[in-house]
């Protein structure tokens, strides 16, 4: 009888030894969760500015006629505005680009604050 438990005493060590073998070797295997790569600008979270956004240069009437674009352009993106309300505000903003662009200064920076205060934008 002493025989017999020593054998089964060096059989549960040797499977005990092979499973423990086997799980070292298994858990190699497991990955480590990894965040997901930021998605592209074209799939972005709505809501959110994409990473390449950026505001354009340019003093005077000009540049502020192509800052307050591009604002309408991105908020349309991002669907903090309708297309309706950015068709009717990029009316406005061509009307104010034709007045800068014939040296009328001042009639454009006031076209573009009308159009700002209209449609709830600062400045």
């Amino acid at each position: 009888m002493v025989a017999s438990l020593s054998s089964i005493g060096h059989a549960a060590m040797r499977a005990f030894a092979l499973l423990a073998i086997l799980g070292i070797a298994l858990g190699g295997c497991q990955t480590r969760p990894v965040a997901p790569p930021a998605p592209p600008p074209e799939q972005a979270y709505p809501g959110v500015t994409p990473s390449t956004f950026h505001m354009p240069g340019g003093s005077g009437c000009s540049g502020e006629v192509e800052r307050f674009q591009a604002v309408m352009d991105n908020d349309l993106a991002t669907g903090h505005t309708t297309k309706g309300v950015h068709s009717r505000v990029s009316a406005e903003i061509a009307t104010a680009r034709s007045s800068c662009t014939a040296g009328n200064e001042g009639g454009a920076m006031g076209q573009l604050h009308a159009t700002k205060t209209k449609f709830g934008y600062p400045g």
